[in-house]
């Protein structure tokens, strides 16, 4: 049975696809539903993990290294898990965002016709690099997943939206091709690209060092770790909203599941110390920038897309803590791997929640500037507290997921003796506090004069974002669970 759920999980999305593209304009009952199915398949696979153990599928009944496997263990169906949830919720959203009654025109165009096959081809694409470990496979799922993803961005047609798509495209097919480049190095030295075989083996060719550091250039540049990150905000910000709930919360993280499979599955012993140095060095320099940056911001969806920078900061802070320990022990309750896993699905959950409130506020205000948000919290009462409940995941709160994360960073951080990374992650929660409290004070700001009018936003609707910013709030509550899944490496 639970080969048969993994199966599902990766087929449905491409078949929910397929479907979308042959009823045209009439895809979203289709999504729907397979939105819903991939769902219950999803969680009833991460149930089934959590009891039985990892699920494995040789392709073709090909073992490596001729062959592919896909492996779903603990960490990639928490992953899985994860996409499930919130792309069910953008899909949910979007429904009434492409044919509710104020869609306009625009709507009717190119794209009703594309956007529904895109997200699901890119919910297709993640799921297929959460359980890939050949490293050729993982760079077709992850060109899959980048070309959806400019797409998403662009799918609107407006010059401003055109522009950062192909900012973003550039930045992809960069990252693409110095990944490819360490792939290919690596099958040269070693004759496989699976990276249970090369567990052990890196460190020992000349090439190796090369190799390793193309392809983590590459990834971080798709991760958008400062100072490759000047694609994001445009991006993130510039797409529609239903995109940039996917496109901030879910595809950095594939980028980055990859960066951390290839360093702790295939134990690169030959990176030295300067590696995770540096990538921590880039990590806190993002939690910064990105926080500062976000705090001279005038519009809502452009925070959020800063604080996307400063928080996916906190993942890389995990290379410099494991080099301290001297290896990766997540079976024995290593801190720093569970607090950047929880890190990255709290922040998934709280940023998707985000970018709907971001949505919703839009839709009612026609605009997104702080300046003209007063009366929004009266109008929009539930929304408002969704984005106070991720906010509080974001800034680091109990009893959310983000305190589980950053307590656990900041425990592998002392019990390392390197306190530094510790000060980053405490700063950072306070500048996260900084940035995030504009907007809520904005919104509940009285208006001088005449009340501006808000267009009506239905209370379902804004029961999508309050669902996901509750699971962020539930990651932490009922931490118990996700910990014993993060528990090991195959």
């Amino acid at each position: 049975m639970s080969p048969a759920l993994l199966a599902l999980v990766l087929t449905l999305p491409l078949l929910g696809a397929l479907g979308a593209v042959a009823v045209g304009r009439h895809g979203g009952p289709v999504a729907v539903a397979a939105a819903l199915a991939t769902l219950a398949a999803a969680l009833w696979l991460a149930v089934r993990v959590a009891t039985d153990g990892a699920v494995s599928i040789a392709v073709g009944h090909w073992t490596p290294p001729l062959g592919i496997r896909l492996t779903a263990d603990g960490p990639a169906v928490l992953f899985l898990a994860t996409t499930a949830v919130i792309m069910t919720a953008v899909v949910l959203y979007a429904v009434h965002w492409i044919t509710g009654p104020k869609a306009g025109a625009d709507r009717d165009g190119p794209m009703v016709h594309t956007f529904w096959a895109l997200l699901l081809l890119l919910w297709g694409a993640l799921n297929v690099i959460f359980v890939s470990r050949d490293l050729f496979n993982l760079y077709v799922g992850l060109e899959l997943a980048s070309l959806a993803a400019v797409a998403l961005v662009g799918i609107e047609g407006r010059r401003e939206t055109l522009a950062a798509a192909l900012r973003y495209l550039l930045f992809a097919l960069t990252g693409s091709l110095l990944y490819l480049l360490g792939a290919a190095l690596l099958y040269s030295a070693h004759g496989t690209l699976d990276l249970g075989l090369l567990a052990g083996q890196l460190g020992r060719h000349p090439s190796d060092l090369l190799a390793l550091a193309a392809m983590t250039a590459g990834l971080a540049a798709k991760t958008a770790l400062f100072p490759f990150h000047v694609w994001l905000p445009p991006a993130h910000a510039g797409a529609p909203p239903a995109a940039s709930a996917v496109l901030s919360a879910l595809v950095p993280k594939a980028s980055l599941y990859i960066l951390l499979r290839l360093w702790f599955d295939a134990e690169p012993d030959g990176a030295g110390p300067v590696g995770p140095l540096l990538l921590g060095g880039l990590g806190a320099a993002a939690v910064l920038h990105g926080s500062l940056m976000a705090l001279r911001q005038q519009r809502l969806k452009l925070i959020i897309a800063y604080s996307t920078v400063a928080q996916l900061g906190y993942l890389f802070l995990v290379f410099p803590l494991v080099a301290a320990a001297g290896a990766l022990d997540p079976a024995g309750g290593d801190a720093a791997w569970r607090g950047t896993l929880f890190q990255a699905l709290s922040h998934a959950l709280a940023k998707a929640a985000m970018f709907l409130c971001a949505g919703l506020i839009i839709e009612a205000a026609g605009h997104d500037r702080l300046e003209r948000l007063a009366g929004t919290a009266r109008a929009l009462p539930i929304t408002l507290f969704a984005f106070g409940l991720a906010a509080i995941s974001l800034m680091g709160l109990p009893p959310s997921g983000g305190f589980v994360a950053k307590l656990l960073l900041i425990e592998a951080a002392f019990e390392r003796g390197a306190a530094a990374w510790a000060l980053v992650v405490l700063l950072g929660g306070l500048l996260a506090a900084a940035y995030l409290f504009r907007p809520l004070a904005a919104a509940w700001r009285s208006p001088d004069g005449d009340a501006p009018g808000f267009a009506p936003v239905a209370r379902r609707r804004q029961a999508l974002p309050m669902a996901l910013a509750l699971a962020a709030l539930g990651l932490g509550l009922f931490s118990a669970g996700p910990a014993e899944l993060m528990g090991g490496l195959p």
